[in-house]
Protein backbone atom coordinates (compact mmCIF):
# COMPACT_ATOMS: atom_id res chain seq x y z
CA UNK A 1 0.00 0.00 0.00
CA UNK A 2 1.97 3.22 -1.48
CA UNK A 3 1.14 6.07 0.32
CA UNK A 4 -0.87 8.52 -1.29
CA UNK A 5 1.40 11.14 -2.28
CA UNK A 6 3.58 8.42 -4.34
CA UNK A 7 3.33 9.68 -7.74
CA UNK A 8 1.83 6.05 -9.16
CA UNK A 9 -0.50 6.07 -5.88
CA UNK A 10 -1.37 9.70 -6.64
CA UNK A 11 -1.96 8.41 -10.77
CA UNK A 12 -3.81 5.49 -10.07
CA UNK A 13 -6.59 7.44 -7.56
CA UNK A 14 -6.64 10.19 -9.54
CA UNK A 15 -7.61 7.38 -12.87
CA UNK A 16 -10.47 6.17 -10.57
CA UNK A 17 -11.63 9.24 -9.67
CA UNK A 18 -11.91 10.65 -13.05
CA UNK A 19 -13.50 7.38 -14.45
CA UNK A 20 -15.98 7.87 -11.47
CA UNK A 21 -17.15 11.36 -12.10
CA UNK A 22 -15.77 12.36 -8.40
CA UNK A 23 -12.40 14.58 -10.34
CA UNK A 24 -11.92 15.99 -13.53
CA UNK A 25 -8.17 16.12 -13.82
CA UNK A 26 -4.89 14.62 -12.63
CA UNK A 27 -2.36 17.18 -12.09
CA UNK A 28 1.32 16.45 -12.03
CA UNK A 29 5.22 17.60 -12.09
CA UNK A 30 7.74 15.75 -14.88
CA UNK A 31 6.53 13.38 -16.87
CA UNK A 32 9.67 12.55 -17.93
CA UNK A 33 11.09 11.31 -14.93
CA UNK A 34 11.92 7.44 -14.95
CA UNK A 35 11.78 5.02 -11.82
CA UNK A 36 12.39 1.23 -11.57
CA UNK A 37 8.54 0.63 -10.03
CA UNK A 38 7.75 -2.75 -8.61
CA UNK A 39 5.08 -4.67 -6.89
CA UNK A 40 5.45 -4.68 -3.07
CA UNK A 41 4.83 -8.41 -2.78
CA UNK A 42 7.86 -8.86 -4.90
CA UNK A 43 10.26 -6.34 -2.72
CA UNK A 44 8.62 -8.58 0.58
CA UNK A 45 10.13 -12.04 -0.66
CA UNK A 46 13.39 -10.44 -1.23
CA UNK A 47 13.33 -8.84 2.09
CA UNK A 48 12.09 -12.19 3.80
CA UNK A 49 15.12 -14.02 1.46
CA UNK A 50 17.57 -11.19 2.81
CA UNK A 51 16.71 -12.27 6.20
CA UNK A 52 17.34 -16.02 6.25
CA UNK A 53 21.10 -14.77 5.18
CA UNK A 54 23.59 -16.05 7.34
CA UNK A 55 25.27 -12.57 7.21
CA UNK A 56 24.10 -9.26 6.85
CA UNK A 57 24.72 -7.90 3.56
CA UNK A 58 23.29 -4.88 1.04
CA UNK A 59 21.13 -6.25 -1.51
CA UNK A 60 19.65 -3.56 -4.46
CA UNK A 61 16.34 -4.84 -4.86
CA UNK A 62 14.56 -3.58 -8.19
CA UNK A 63 13.04 -4.65 -11.38
CA UNK A 64 15.65 -3.73 -13.90
CA UNK A 65 13.27 -1.92 -16.08
CA UNK A 66 12.70 2.13 -15.62
CA UNK A 67 9.41 3.05 -16.96
CA UNK A 68 8.54 6.93 -17.32
CA UNK A 69 5.23 8.99 -15.63
CA UNK A 70 3.93 9.74 -18.65
CA UNK A 71 4.13 6.11 -19.68
CA UNK A 72 2.68 4.82 -15.81
CA UNK A 73 -0.47 7.17 -16.39
CA UNK A 74 -1.41 6.51 -19.76
CA UNK A 75 -1.62 2.38 -19.12
CA UNK A 76 -3.16 3.42 -15.59
CA UNK A 77 -5.92 5.02 -17.51
CA UNK A 78 -6.08 2.21 -19.87
CA UNK A 79 -6.32 -0.19 -17.49
CA UNK A 80 -9.75 1.76 -16.48
CA UNK A 81 -10.75 1.99 -19.75
CA UNK A 82 -9.37 5.42 -21.14
CA UNK A 83 -6.82 5.85 -24.06
CA UNK A 84 -5.11 8.71 -23.51
CA UNK A 85 -2.58 10.69 -25.60
CA UNK A 86 -0.28 13.61 -24.53
CA UNK A 87 -0.01 17.28 -26.66
CA UNK A 88 2.23 19.96 -25.92
CA UNK A 89 5.55 20.52 -24.12
CA UNK A 90 6.68 21.04 -20.73
CA UNK A 91 4.33 22.76 -18.27
CA UNK A 92 1.86 23.16 -21.00
CA UNK A 93 1.63 19.59 -22.01
CA UNK A 94 -1.51 17.96 -21.60
CA UNK A 95 -3.04 14.52 -21.35
CA UNK A 96 -6.25 14.07 -23.28
CA UNK A 97 -8.83 11.14 -24.29
CA UNK A 98 -8.55 9.54 -27.32
CA UNK A 99 -10.85 6.55 -26.99
CA UNK A 100 -12.88 5.50 -24.37
CA UNK A 101 -13.31 2.10 -23.85
CA UNK A 102 -15.55 1.74 -21.09
CA UNK A 103 -19.64 2.00 -20.61
CA UNK A 104 -19.39 3.69 -17.29
CA UNK A 105 -17.33 6.77 -17.78
CA UNK A 106 -18.94 9.59 -18.98
CA UNK A 107 -15.12 11.08 -20.46
CA UNK A 108 -15.52 11.99 -24.16
CA UNK A 109 -12.63 12.04 -26.42
CA UNK A 110 -10.91 15.45 -26.74
CA UNK A 111 -11.96 15.57 -22.63
CA UNK A 112 -8.45 16.91 -21.15
CA UNK A 113 -7.85 14.71 -18.42
CA UNK A 114 -3.77 15.15 -16.86
CA UNK A 115 -2.30 18.68 -16.99
CA UNK A 116 1.39 20.09 -15.66
CA UNK A 117 1.86 21.88 -12.24
CA UNK A 118 5.35 23.50 -11.56
CA UNK A 119 4.82 22.90 -8.32
CA UNK A 120 4.98 19.15 -8.41
CA UNK A 121 8.63 19.70 -10.20
CA UNK A 122 11.00 18.71 -7.94
CA UNK A 123 14.06 21.26 -7.58
CA UNK A 124 16.34 18.18 -7.37
CA UNK A 125 14.95 15.83 -9.50
CA UNK A 126 16.76 12.69 -10.26
CA UNK A 127 15.59 11.89 -13.68
CA UNK A 128 16.23 8.47 -14.65
CA UNK A 129 16.44 5.72 -11.95
CA UNK A 130 17.26 2.53 -12.78
CA UNK A 131 18.42 -0.62 -9.94
CA UNK A 132 20.28 -3.68 -10.73
CA UNK A 133 19.49 -6.55 -8.75
CA UNK A 134 21.86 -8.84 -10.19
CA UNK A 135 23.43 -9.87 -6.42
CA UNK A 136 19.94 -10.37 -5.39
CA UNK A 137 19.30 -12.83 -7.92
CA UNK A 138 22.57 -14.86 -7.93
CA UNK A 139 22.63 -14.62 -4.09
CA UNK A 140 19.17 -14.87 -3.03
CA UNK A 141 17.56 -16.54 -6.48
CA UNK A 142 15.25 -13.77 -6.05
CA UNK A 143 13.94 -11.82 -9.49
CA UNK A 144 10.39 -9.55 -9.23
CA UNK A 145 7.00 -11.80 -10.26
CA UNK A 146 5.25 -8.67 -11.04
CA UNK A 147 5.55 -6.49 -14.01
CA UNK A 148 4.97 -2.56 -13.68
CA UNK A 149 1.92 -3.04 -15.56
CA UNK A 150 0.34 -5.93 -13.17
CA UNK A 151 1.56 -3.75 -10.87
CA UNK A 152 -0.53 -0.68 -12.34
CA UNK A 153 -3.51 -2.74 -13.08
CA UNK A 154 -4.00 -3.97 -10.03
CA UNK A 155 -3.46 -0.71 -7.94
CA UNK A 156 -6.25 0.97 -10.69
CA UNK A 157 -8.51 -1.82 -9.84
CA UNK A 158 -8.45 -1.72 -6.37
CA UNK A 159 -8.76 2.19 -6.66
CA UNK A 160 -11.35 1.76 -8.46
CA UNK A 161 -12.99 -0.48 -6.19
CA UNK A 162 -12.62 2.23 -3.40
CA UNK A 163 -14.07 5.00 -5.23
CA UNK A 164 -17.02 3.06 -5.35
CA UNK A 165 -17.82 3.23 -2.50
CA UNK A 166 -16.79 6.66 -1.50
CA UNK A 167 -19.72 7.36 -4.53
CA UNK A 168 -22.19 5.91 -2.55
CA UNK A 169 -21.33 7.48 0.21
CA UNK A 170 -21.94 10.66 -1.82
CA UNK A 171 -24.57 9.64 -3.79
CA UNK A 172 -26.52 8.89 -0.33
CA UNK A 173 -25.64 12.64 1.02
CA UNK A 174 -22.53 12.15 3.20
CA UNK A 175 -19.84 14.36 2.95
CA UNK A 176 -15.96 12.88 1.91
CA UNK A 177 -12.85 14.45 2.63
CA UNK A 178 -10.26 15.29 0.51
CA UNK A 179 -7.34 14.86 2.43
CA UNK A 180 -4.69 13.99 -0.48
CA UNK A 181 -4.82 17.66 -2.36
Amino acid sequence: MRGETFVTRKITRAVAEIVLGLKNKLWLGNLDSKRDWGHAKDYVEAMWRILQQPTAEDYVIATGISTSVREFAKMSFSYAGIEIDFAGEGVNEKGFVVNVNNPDCKLKKGDIVLEIDKRYFRPAEVEYLLGDATKAKEKLGWTPSYSVQETAKEMVEADIEHFKKELVLKQSGYKTPNRFE
